[in-house]
């Protein structure tokens, strides 16, 4: 029986109706262990993509000349939406395809001048729920453009 007194449909669980905890107008709830598979289920791709980027963040900043005494510039990396720099949508592709690590970004071809006028780049944050800190000291700009893309692109 229904709770208003009514006979309902009968139990498609092989139970009898007091058994039956659902709705007897729509045929029952979803067994506890059906609902629970359908909260852990993945969201969509787009949507955690989006959750962890939020959580993404660098603060880079690139030294030109000794590292004491040298023009020092700085700005947060942020790709959720992309900003920081002019470059930053390209910044955060290419750290997303390297998980985070400026080392795994892929090197582009150019041809670089022997001049020796040191660059150093740093940056410390959060990606992918890790820490990050890197320092490296590259021979020019050119050299540092080759080996880390758009991420320390602060000149745009």
């Amino acid at each position: 029986m229904s709770r208003t007194g009514v006979p309902g449909p009968p139990c498609r669980y092989g139970g009898n109706d007091a058994h039956h905890q659902g709705d007897d107008e729509t045929g029952g709830a979803l067994p506890a262990g059906l609902a629970a598979l359908l909260l852990a289920a993945p969201a969509p791709v787009q949507a955690a993509h989006r959750s962890v980027d939020r959580h993404d963040w660098l603060y880079l900043s690139v030294t030109r000349g000794d590292v004491r005494s040298g023009d020092t510039r700085g700005t947060m990396l942020l790709c959720d939406p992309p900003e920081g720099h002019a470059r930053a949508a390209e910044a955060c592709a290419q750290l997303r395809a390297a998980r985070g690590d400026i080392r795994a970004v892929p090197h582009t071809d150019g041809v670089c001048s022997m001049v020796y006028a040191p660059v150093t780049v740093h940056a410390r944050g959060q990606w992918q729920g890790r820490a990050v800190d890197y320092t490296e000291t590259f021979a020019n700009a050119c050299e540092m453009r080759t080996r880390t893309g758009k991420v320390f692109a602060l000149d745009g």
